[in-house]
């Protein structure tokens, strides 16, 4: 239990770091959302817990496939803001964009014979 405090404290605090520095230094709040602190995050605590590294490579896997459709919100999203589109409308559109993305992405792939 205390492992699972722990994980959730140094993951808020990552987030919260992120957008403290993002109020005040866009690039570097950019910078560092921008490297997938999540990702390596899953990966240690992964190891930590079972160490099953066929795991830790399948996720490492499947998040490289899902890198691509999941840019589409950091396209749509400045996009609808731009046309003035009300900020949580916007999020919610680039939101829905991004999970029809993602399911084009997973069905091609599996058209493809690549499993995630």
């Amino acid at each position: 239990m205390l492992f699972q405090i722990i994980k959730i404290i140094i993951s808020a605090i990552l987030i919260w770091a992120i957008s403290e520095i993002s109020k005040k230094f866009s690039f570097w709040g950019a910078v560092l959302a921008s490297v997938p602190l999540i990702s390596v995050l899953s990966f240690i605590w992964m190891y930590a817990e079972n160490k099953d590294i066929a795991k830790i490579s399948r996720l490492s896997y499947s998040i490289f496939w899902l890198v691509i459709p999941s840019l589409v919100l950091f396209v749509v999203f400045p996009v609808l803001l731009k046309l003035r589109i009300n900020f949580f409308l916007a999020l919610i559109l680039s939101i829905g964009a991004t999970s029809l993305s993602y399911w084009l992405t997973v069905c091609i792939l599996g058209w493809c014979d690549i499993k995630l």
